[in-house]
């Protein structure tokens, strides 16, 4: 069994940034392609973000592109996700996601069907 636990949450100001964590328990992070996802009170939980097992492929939403930076370090079980120039529209609660990456399967990073293990989410709200 896997736990997610994400960390680095919080209140900023628009143009501030924030870096968000995953810590992995469980199983080794390095057997798991690992995503973060997003959802408001009025939206569907939507992708963000996302990263191989061996950070050697990622794939980010338009929406963020050029702000965002996903990153892991399987050493430390962790998954990062750095947003730098956060806009109001970025305030949502943010899911870290494991998807299981033995089998040779295909990577469909956008797919949350695809995700096998998800955190409890971490608020992030970006003041105007």
């Amino acid at each position: 069994q896997l736990h997610l636990e994400e960390s680095g949450g919080g209140l900023v100001q628009a143009g501030g940034s924030l870096r968000l964590s995953c810590q992995v328990f469980g199983r080794t992070c390095s057997m798991f392609h690992m995503g973060w996802f997003r959802q408001t009170a009025e939206n569907e939980r939507d992708f963000v973000a996302a990263i191989t097992w061996n950070g050697g492929d990622t794939d980010y939403a338009d929406s963020v592109k050029g702000r965002f930076a996903i990153s892991r370090d399987n050493a430390k079980e962790t998954v990062f996700l750095q947003m730098n120039n956060l806009e109001f529209e970025d305030t949502a609660v943010y899911y870290c996601a494991a998807d299981w990456a033995g089998g040779g399967t295909t990577w469909y990073p956008h797919d949350e069907i695809q995700y096998d293990y998800w955190g409890q989410g971490a608020q992030v709200t970006v003041s105007s």
